[in-house]
């Protein structure tokens, strides 16, 4: 073989390959930060050779404002909490779930399934749930003092308290104090709400709904809104680092896996939908990220020190006593208003 051929066979080659990468299959996730770990995105990519492209939200609202700006155009899998399924199902955004083609749906706990917001689950699965409460560091303040949300109202905390970075588990908060439903859709009702809030915000440091333990392990914040699965990562590096269930109910969430009826890659969604149903995906995801699985066979795959850990695994009666939240339809519109009034007011 000549020198000239050798040189056009090795280019011919590297043109193969660059093809190849190139047409490399894609999957366009848009998700929580961090949501699923890097180690089984890695993993999903080997097993299937579809690459993982992934874009990150902080909001429920971030997420379905893009949506809606690029008609769902650029995604094929996300992951919209409770309220937000049945709103983006409702404006027929996702895709009606086809479950033949998940094997591993057999795991999906079945008490988790037909919620409100989707009652025949025809377009979303679990993914995670949990609940929002109140982070306390101990260091700081006794957590025996600490058993409202009205808590967070007290003058010696100016400056002290952390509040989640999305409307709707703020104002759930405050009209759980007023007494009125955290689903309400009432203008006066949220209003009032807002006037309750605006008297928090001397109190108010940072909104965080990225890292919400970050601040509190960098003591930026010695009170505030906090989710269970965050404050269980963040008590492995701070012990001091409290959990509490308030005593008017803490606020119970669930994110969810959804298609957009515009992805170009369905296929590759019920792959990575399946993917993480597997049990061992769901242990990977609940020592990462600290979240409650509704997985029926992981249970088996976890030590027992984190069966009997309550802020990993909520108790029944907190569980019960918690309020999911709701669509509110065009009320949002109302949230929003008072939400960017209550941003601004500091």
């Amino acid at each position: 073989m000549t020198k000239l051929t050798k040189k056009i066979v090795s280019a011919l080659l590297a043109f193969g390959v660059t093809l190849s990468v190139q047409a490399a299959e894609k999957l366009y996730v848009y998700n929580w930060t961090e949501y699923v770990p890097s180690t089984l995105l890695e993993q999903f990519t080997e097993e299937t050779g579809i690459e993982v492209i992934y874009s990150t939200f902080e909001s429920n609202e971030e997420m379905y404002s893009k949506l809606k700006l690029t008609q769902g155009a650029g995604y094929d899998i996300v992951f919209p909490s409770s309220y937000y399924v049945s709103k983006m199902a409702k404006e027929g955004m996702l895709e009606k779930l086809d479950k033949t083609k998940l094997s591993n749906f057999k795991y999906v706990s079945k008490e988790l399934m037909g919620q409100s917001f989707d009652p025949k689950n025809d377009y979303s699965l679990p993914y995670v749930f949990g609940l929002t409460g109140i982070g306390v560091n101990k260091a700081e303040i006794d957590p025996a003092t600490v058993t409202s949300w009205a808590d967070l109202w007290k003058p010696e905390y100016k400056g002290m308290v952390q509040l989640m970075n999305d409307s709707r588990e703020v104002f759930h908060m405050a009209l759980l104090l007023d007494g009125k439903s955290p689903n309400t859709t009432n203008p006066e009702e949220i209003k009032t709400a807002y006037e309750r809030l605006k008297s928090l915000i001397p109190n108010v440091l940072t909104f965080n709904s990225d890292a919400p333990e970050m601040p509190f392990l960098q003591g930026e914040v010695s009170i505030g809104m906090l989710w269970n699965g965050s404050a269980y990562l963040g008590q492995k590096e701070d012990p001091n680092l409290t959990f509490i269930y308030p005593k008017e109910g803490a606020i119970v969430w669930m994110d969810n896996y959804a298609i957009p009826n515009t992805a170009k890659n369905k296929e590759a969604a019920y792959k990575f939908i399946d993917f993480l149903l597997r049990p061992e995906s769901a242990k990977v995801v609940m020592e990462r990220l600290g979240y409650s699985m509704p997985n029926e066979g992981v249970k088996a795959l976890l030590p027992k020190e984190m069966l009997e850990n309550k802020v990993l695994f909520p108790p029944k009666a907190e569980l019960e006593k918690g309020i999911a939240q709701a669509d509110v339809g065009d009320a949002i519109e109302v949230y929003e208003k008072y939400w960017n009034k209550l941003r601004t007011s500091n």
